[in-house]
C-alpha cells in the first residue's frame, strides 16, 4: 500500500498582502518595504497583479518585531528603534547613508530636508508658506505677551496653522510631505522680526534671518553659516525631542501635532535651550576678557560647562567642526571664535572635552547681533525637517508600538481607602 503524501506543512501556506500586514500590524506598503530589505520574499500570483507571502516568513518577522519592540522593557536598557534616517558612529553621522556634513556643507538646508524625507535629491528645491496658514498662525503669535519665548511662538503658531488646514488627518506619504513644505516656512513667516522687516522670500535660511538678526544686510558668507546650521540640525537619531515625536506618531496624530510635541521637548537646558545657555557663557567671557573665572564660578555652582561634551561623539562633534569652519570666514566673527577657544583651553584642564554644536550655535548667534534665544530658533526650525522624516517613518509602523509597560514600584494591592 503505497503511504499518503504528507499533509501541506503550515508553513507553506501563502498569504495575501493584505493578510501579511493584518498579521504584521502595518500598512501593505510597508509589507513591500520589507521584501526592498531582504526581510520577506515574495512570490507573484499566476495570472494576477498581486503578491503573497509564506505565512511563516511572515509570523517569524511578527514575533522578531514584537521581541525587538519590547526590548529593553524593564531590563535598564536603551530603547532601540529601528531606522532608515540617520546613523550615528565614529564621531561622524549620516542621513540615509551619506555624510551628514557633506550634505550640509554642499547643499541647502531645504535640499537635505527633502533628502531626509524622501532619499531623493531635489537640487533648488524651496518651502512656500500658503497665505492662509501665515496669517492665521501670526495672527496667533501676536497674541502672545511681549516675553513669549520663541519656542512659545513656533508651538502656538503649529497649532494655528493645523487649524487651517482641514487635511491634517490624512497621514499618507504625500500629504504628509507637504504638510512639511508649508509648516516650515509658516513657522518662520510667523516669527516677528528682528528689525524693521520681514524677508518671506527666497531661501528659508535669509527667511529666518530677518526674524533673528538686528543686522538687516548679512553677507553671504553669515547667510551661509545659517544655512549650514540648519542643514547640520536637521536630524541626530533619536533625540529626546524626536523621541516624543515618534510616540505621538505612533498613536497616529497628525503632523502638526507630532512637530509640536517635539517643539514641547526643545525647551529643556539640555537639549534646545542648550545653545542659549552657551551664548550667555560665551558673552560673559567676552565681557570680561578671560575665561577662567567664568568657568569656575560654572563649576562652583555646581553646572556643566555649556557647549562642551556630546554622549554620542567621544571625540569632536561633527557638526560643531563644519560650523566653526564657517565662521572662520566671517570678519566680525574672530572675538567669538577665539572666546569659544579659550573656553574650550581653559575647561580642558579640569576635563578633555571637546566644543560641541551648541558652543558653535552660539559663536554664530552672538556675532550676528542676534539674542541669546535664536539658538534655539535655529534649532526648532531645523529639527522639524527632522521630526516630519520620523513621523513619515513612524506611520508605517504597527499602531502604538511606542507604548512601554511601566514597572509598577508603589504599594502592594489592595491597600484600604484614604480616610
Amino acid at each position: 500500500m503505497r503511504d499518503q503524501a504528507p499533509a501541506p506543512r503550515d508553513a507553506e501556506r501563502r498569504l495575501s498582502t493584505k493578510e501579511a500586514a493584518e498579521l504584521l500590524g502595518v500598512k501593505p506598503e510597508t509589507v513591500y518595504a520589507y521584501v526592498s530589505r531582504g526581510q520577506l520574499s515574495s512570490r507573484r500570483v499566476s495570472g494576477g497583479r498581486g503578491s503573497t507571502f509564506d505565512a511563516g516568513e511572515v509570523e517569524a518577522l511578527a514575533r522578531r518585531n514584537r521581541r525587538e519592540n519590547a526590548g529593553g522593557s524593564g531590563s535598564g536598557g536603551d530603547l532601540s528603534v529601528r531606522t532608515r534616517i540617520t546613523l550615528i558612529e565614529s564621531d561622524r553621522y549620516y542621513f540615509r547613508g551619506v555624510d551628514a556634513v557633506d550634505l550640509a556643507t554642499r547643499h541647502t538646508y531645504e535640499e537635505v530636508a527633502e533628502w531626509l524625507w524622501t532619499g531623493r535629491m531635489r537640487p533648488g528645491s524651496t518651502f512656500t508658506a500658503p497665505a492662509a496658514s501665515v496669517t492665521v498662525a501670526r495672527r496667533a503669535v501676536d497674541a502672545l505677551p511681549e516675553h513669549a519665548a520663541p519656542t512659545d511662538q513656533l508651538r502656538v503658531a503649529t497649532i494655528a496653522a493645523a487649524t487651517a488646514d482641514p487635511l491634517r488627518f490624512d497621514l499618507s506619504e504625500d500629504a504628509v510631505l507637504g504638510t512639511a513644505r508649508t509648516l516650515i516656512p509658516t513657522l518662520v513667516a510667523a516669527l516677528p522680526p528682528a528689525g524693521h522687516h520681514r524677508r518671506d522670500e527666497g531661501p528659508l535660511a535669509h527667511r529666518l534671518w530677518t526674524r533673528l538678526s538686528v543686522h538687516q544686510h548679512p553677507d553671504e558668507a553669515s547667510l551661509r553659516a545659517l544655512d549650514t546650521a540648519l542643514a547640520l540640525l536637521v536630524d541626530h537619531d533619536l533625540a529626546a525631542s524626536t523621541l516624543a515625536v515618534r510616540v505621538a506618531a505612533s498613536a497616529r496624530a497628525h503632523p502638526y501635532a507630532a512637530v509640536s510635541a517635539g517643539l514641547g521637548v526643545t525647551e529643556g537646558p539640555l537639549h534646545g535651550a542648550a545653545s542659549g545657555l552657551a551664548h550667555r557663557l560665551l558673552h560673559d567671557v567676552l565681557d570680561q576678557g578671560n575665561p577662567a573665572p567664568v568657568i569656575a564660578g560654572e563649576l562652583r555652582a555646581g553646572r556643566r560647562i555649556p557647549g562642551l561634551g556630546h554622549r554620542l561623539y567621544p571625540g569632536e562633534d561633527p557638526r560643531a567642526r563644519a560650523l566653526f569652519a564657517l565662521l572662520e570666514q566671517i570678519p566680525r566673527a574672530e572675538p567669538a571664535l577665539l572666546a569659544a577657544r579659550d573656553i574650550v583651553e581653559t575647561a580642558a584642564r579640569h576635563a578633555p572635552l571637546h566644543a560641541n554644536v551648541d558652543l558653535a550655535l552660539a559663536v554664530l548667534t552672538a556675532s550676528c547681533g542676534m539674542d541669546p534665544a535664536a539658538g534655539e530658533t535655529i534649532f526648532a526650525v531645523a529639527r522639524a525637517a527632522g521630526w516630519i522624516a520620523h513621523a513619515l517613518e513612524e506611520y508605517g509602523e504597527r499602531p502604538l508600538r511606542m507604548r512601554p509597560s511601566g514597572l509598577y514600584a508603589g504599594p502592594k494591592p489592595p491597600q484600604p481607602l484614604p480616610e
